[in-house]
């Protein structure tokens, strides 16, 4: 049977996309991504949790990110989940899990001065445009 890994979050940037680039160039771009639940509890009283996601973007893709997308922007991604595991400065093993993003949709109203897409004020899209690399060419 097949499987499927697949993510969907929409939420708000907890701080400015962090771009890296890999030996061979590739831009790697970082970036926190806030997603609010609310309920209210037996008592009545209304409940909030925030969950943080890191989210990575590879290629010309996380180059659009970094020129487009700021700390508190509304954004729709697309990806998948991934751990990843290495060996810190100390030798201690690390590991972090993360979504690699596939798709980037830009949502909510644009600030004063800022350009939108031509195509009848839609938000630019950003979407993979080539697979990421080996992960033995991760710059962090």
């Amino acid at each position: 049977m097949a499987s499927i890994n697949k993510v969907i979050l929409v939420g708000n940037l907890g701080r400015d996309p962090e771009v890296r680039y890999t030996q061979n160039g590739t831009a790697v771009a970082n970036f926190t991504l806030a997603t609010n639940e609310v309920w209210t509890d037996k008592a009545g009283a209304r409940q909030e949790r925030t969950e943080w996601h890191r989210i990575v973007v590879w290629g010309k893709q996380a180059e659009v990110v970094r020129e487009h997308l700021s700390k508190g922007k509304q954004v729709f991604v697309e990806g998948s989940l991934q751990t990843r595991q290495w060996d810190d400065r100390e030798g201690h093993k690390r590991s972090t899990t993360e979504i690699k993003a596939l798709r980037v949709l830009m949502l909510g109203r644009p600030e004063p001065g800022e350009a939108r897409a031509s195509s009848g004020g839609a938000a630019p899209e950003m979407v993979a445009d080539e697979p990421p690399p080996p992960e033995d060419d991760i710059p962090f």
